[in-house]
């Protein structure tokens, strides 16, 4: 079971990183519910196993794209973020360590398998991914744009996906391509 939850998250971050065209140094925001993922009700059923398959298929994706992942904590803190301290430069670091129920099992995953990790408030990501409806839209830059999945669960969660392009300020420029950004 393990092994395709693994699978399937590796399958779904590289295909969000390919239609939202993330190149290295940017950031992915992943909220996951590991209780969603196992057929349970969002914080009901935290599982350390699920999350560390879920977390080594996308960081896999994501290392060797040069991709900063960044690991939403649940609502018992706040909703933080987990990231590498190389990518949290100028940011506001806190002091909290997540555990599986006071966290979530993905971002203490996260923070037990990062080389440096460090715990923001908040941050604005170029793309998330939301496994089992986290709400992960608060760590987004603006604006956000949804993207359409071909794969949209892994295990038994809901996927929602987005990346984020310039506003628009003042009318659209004609021939206006995010592709080149």
């Amino acid at each position: 079971m393990y092994e395709e939850l693994k699978k399937q998250a590796a399958g779904v971050a590289a295909e969000l990183c390919e239609k939202a065209g993330l190149k290295k140094g940017q950031i992915l925001v992943v909220g996951c519910s590991t209780s969603e993922v196992c057929g349970d009700k969002i914080g009901s059923n935290s599982n350390l196993d699920a999350a560390k398959a879920v977390f080594a298929g996308i960081y896999e994706v994501t290392k060797e794209r040069g991709i900063y992942l960044a690991a939403q904590c649940c609502e018992h803190l706040n909703r933080a973020i987990i990231i590498e301290a190389e990518a949290a430069k100028g940011m506001d670091i806190v002091n909290a360590v997540p555990q599986p129920k006071a966290g979530g099992s993905f971002a203490t995953t996260a923070y037990n398998n990062f080389e440096h990790p460090v715990t923001l408030e908040e941050i604005r990501a170029d793309a998330g991914l939301d496994i089992g409806d986290t709400l992960i839209g608060m760590h987004l830059k603006k604006v956000a744009v949804p993207v359409r999945l071909e794969n949209h669960e892994i295990g038994r969660a809901h996927i929602s996906a987005a990346r984020v392009r310039p506003k628009f300020i003042g009318g659209i420029r004609a021939g206006y391509d995010d592709s080149l950004l």
